[in-house]
């Protein structure tokens, strides 16, 4: 079925997000830089603050079990923009070509609230669709299906005539189980060839 609703995800989809665009140059030495990102301050104790949970409480979290990075640690917060190396253009275009073909385009992203009022003033085209689910005012993360239930009933969508995008499968496999359509994104020139396909493009 041809999908009449789009639903981005918003890091590694439409801006290219990743700790390491800022922490390479602080903690220059690989292994320490390794070190930083998978026990001081993991992708588990990020998602924390994705479902809501107060930077400031964050950080104080991750200073008290590694005090020695103290310093460190306050800067993922204070220069958090530089986690973001940029807009992925391509996927920026796509989303702009099917708003000017009057596709109901959505978002539903793990984004801290703090951190998101930060990136939407930078990139505006983060204030074009239709409707937005950010996991940090929800107090939701995905996969959990209950962040999708609440895009389906926030913004009507019928979930097999709703193609998501997303870059973790394991969010794309939660989104098929509720009958979503789906593109495991990986670069814009798949989602592009994927549209084509199906007779969007």
């Amino acid at each position: 079925m041809s999908p009449q609703f789009f639903l981005f995800d918003i890091g590694n989809v439409l801006i290219d997000w990743n700790p390491r665009h800022l922490f390479s140059d602080l903690l220059p030495d690989p292994e320490e830089l390794d070190f930083f990102l998978t026990e001081v301050c993991p992708q588990s104790w990020n998602e924390e603050q994705d479902r809501g949970r107060p930077w400031a409480e964050g950080l104080a979290e991750a200073t008290a079990r590694h005090p020695d990075y103290r310093d460190v640690i306050q800067l993922y917060f204070e220069r958090w923009m530089e986690t973001v190396a940029g807009p992925i253009e391509e996927t920026v275009t796509l989303l702009d070509k099917l708003q000017k073909m009057g596709y109901p385009t959505y978002a539903l992203s793990n984004f801290s609230w703090e951190t998101f009022e930060k990136v939407e003033i930078v990139y505006p085209f983060l204030k074009s669709f239709d409707g937005r689910v950010v996991s940090g005012y929800e107090g939701l993360i995905k996969p959990d299906p209950a962040i999708f239930h609440l895009a389906i009933e926030r913004f009507g969508l019928e979930p097999r005539e709703t193609l998501f995008i997303d870059d973790n499968k394991a969010n794309i496999e939660a989104a098929e189980r509720l009958g979503f359509l789906t593109h495991h994104f990986n670069k814009p020139e798949g989602l592009s060839q994927q549209l084509r396909i199906i007779g969007i493009l």
